[in-house]
């Protein structure tokens, strides 16, 4: 007769020594860098091909921009060109174009030149964004990169 032990569910059964034993998990972020991942998403915007197309619409479109909401539509249009040179560039799986590189590298002194006070200067450099932007969102949807408004 052999003889049998019952351990309740509840217990905890040391591993026998010839058991494999997994590595203690430490997290992939400490603190601050949670914190960090935390402001990022808090400060995300999602992608709205609509208002881009507006934005688009506003600076090259047959009227120029209203003096008072060229400054505003300036910004704007460097958030776009933003957003779509992070999504050309994002996944390594799938690599951009040549045409995306260089729109992406064409957009990057654009994005970073100040703001004319000078408004035909602000409306130019509008219409500088608004055309990169757009050869790059029709470049992004050709590729299938994004969606196309309905």
């Amino acid at each position: 007769m052999s003889l049998t032990v019952l351990v309740p569910e509840n217990d905890v059964v040391p591993p026998s020594a010839d058991e494999f034993r997994a590595p203690q998990w430490t997290p992939p972020l400490d603190a601050e860098g949670l914190r960090s991942v935390l402001e990022r998403i808090k400060n995300w915007t999602p992608f709205d091909v609509e208002a881009v197309f507006d934005d688009l619409d506003a600076a090259i479109g047959d009227q120029p921009p209203p003096v008072a909401t060229t400054g505003a539509l300036v910004d704007r249009l460097r958030g776009h060109l933003k957003q779509l040179s992070d999504i050309a560039l994002a996944d390594e799986q799938y690599p951009p174009t040549v045409e995306m590189v260089r729109l992406v590298a064409r957009g990057i002194p654009l994005r970073e030149e100040r703001a004319p006070v000078d408004y035909r200067r602000a409306v130019g450099l509008a219409r500088r964004l608004a055309f990169v932007a757009s050869d790059l969102v029709e470049e992004l949807i050709e590729a299938r990169y994004i969606r196309e408004a309905e």
